[in-house]
């Protein structure tokens, strides 16, 4: 055995991920893109849940329509919930569920800045988080954390 290889791990086999390394060797474009899908993923299961409490003391005709859609916002948010917890775990497959969410924010804010007035405030805001979500996950460093270096 040399030096060099009592060093390094031994690669994972083909479909496994990697073992998760310390918290030091996250690097902050990582934790950001995380945080910011950390940060989508709550805000629409939090939209779900206020529809669910929202149907619960409306009239009937809008409850089923507010049901079923609060049971989509849930979904919607579940999975950028769990793509950022992966992501903060090293996960590779976490990536791509949080760059499509972060990018699903363009048009979204693209739409809501044709509504004028005070929501192109939150437009600009949901199309910056958005854009800020896709360079921190597509950043060289990211990819490396994730994927290791190539030889």
């Amino acid at each position: 055995m040399t030096a060099k290889t009592a060093r390094t791990s031994p690669a994972p086999a083909p479909g496994q991920e990697p073992a998760p390394s310390p918290a030091g060797a996250r690097p902050a474009p990582l934790l950001a893109g995380a945080a910011i899908t950390l940060l989508e993923g709550a805000a629409l299961a939090g939209w779900g849940l206020y529809d669910v409490v929202s149907s619960l003391a409306g009239d009937q005709a809008a409850a089923g329509r507010s049901a079923a859609g609060a049971a989509v916002l849930l979904l919607m948010g579940l999975l950028p919930l769990l793509a950022g917890r992966a992501l903060l775990r090293l996960r590779r497959w976490g990536r791509s569920p949080a760059v499509l969410t972060n990018s699903i924010c363009l048009p979204v804010a693209y739409y809501m800045w044709q509504g004028g007035g005070a929501v192109r405030v939150a437009a600009v805001a949901v199309g910056l988080l958005g854009l800020a979500g896709i360079v921190s996950l597509l950043n060289p460093k990211v990819t490396t954390a994730l994927y290791g270096e190539r030889d």
